[in-house]
Parts: structure tokens; sequence; C-alpha cells
């Protein structure tokens, strides 16, 4: 069952996270029945309505309290608002030390997840970098 990333306790959370976009249900159907085969342990966030740092901030306070093993970052593709969730594993790596954790990152295309590489990502976030190359 989807849960509200940010109406969640801290405590509430297992080993798995999986954070999704809330459109990406509605959006992606059957990419979303592909992640829940992954975990049972979704919460949805939108970035049009809760600004990034707030989901640093709940992230953070997450990872410190429990041991979480594995966060998983989904997002339906082209979204200028949903492409911040996947920004948030370096800003929390600024933070913390986060090295035990496995970090994937997927966008939903046509259905399907497709990984994303944390080199793509990181590029993504340098419109001069991409123009050079």
């Amino acid at each position: 069952m989807k849960k509200d990333l940010m109406k969640t306790n801290v405590y509430d959370v297992e080993e798995t996270l999986v954070i999704v976009g809330s459109c990406l249900e509605r959006m992606q159907p059957e990419a979303y029945k592909e992640l829940e085969k992954m975990s049972s342990n979704i919460y949805d966030v939108c970035l049009e309505e809760t600004h990034i740092n707030m989901v640093i901030t709940k992230l953070i306070g997450m990872i410190s309290r429990v041991k979480i093993k594995k966060i998983i970052f989904a997002t339906v593709d082209k979204s200028p608002h949903c492409i911040q969730l996947h920004y948030i594993e370096s800003e929390i790596r600024k933070a913390m030390d986060i090295d035990d954790i496995e970090m994937i990152h997927y966008v939903a295309v046509d259905n399907k997840l497709i990984e994303i590489s944390k080199e793509t990502i990181k590029k993504s976030k340098s419109l001069s970098e991409l123009q050079n190359m």
C-alpha cells in the first residue's frame, strides 16, 4: 500500500524504501506494478507540492533512525519536477554517510522501468557539461 512520504512517521519504515513521484501509479501503472514486486514499502511525494529540501530532511530523519538497506527512486520521465527526486541521493550524501545503503534510480517510460545511472543523473544537473558533449 502506497503511503504519503511526508505524512509518515520517521520510525515507520522498513529496510527497503521505494520513493515514487505521486503521479507514477496513475500515469505508468504497469511500471508501478514492477515496483510493487520489489517492495510493498512504497512512499509517494509530489515535488510540485513539496519542496525538495523538505524531502531531503525527511529522508535524513528516516535513515538516521532506522536501518535502511536500499532506497529506490522512481519517477515518470521528462517531468521537470520529478527529476528532482533523483537529485536527493547526492544531497543526502553531502549530509551523512550512506555508503552502506544501495540506491537505485528508475524512470518509467511506456510502462517499463528504465534504470538510470548515477553518472547520468549527475550530468543532468549540468547543462553546460551536456552542451559540450
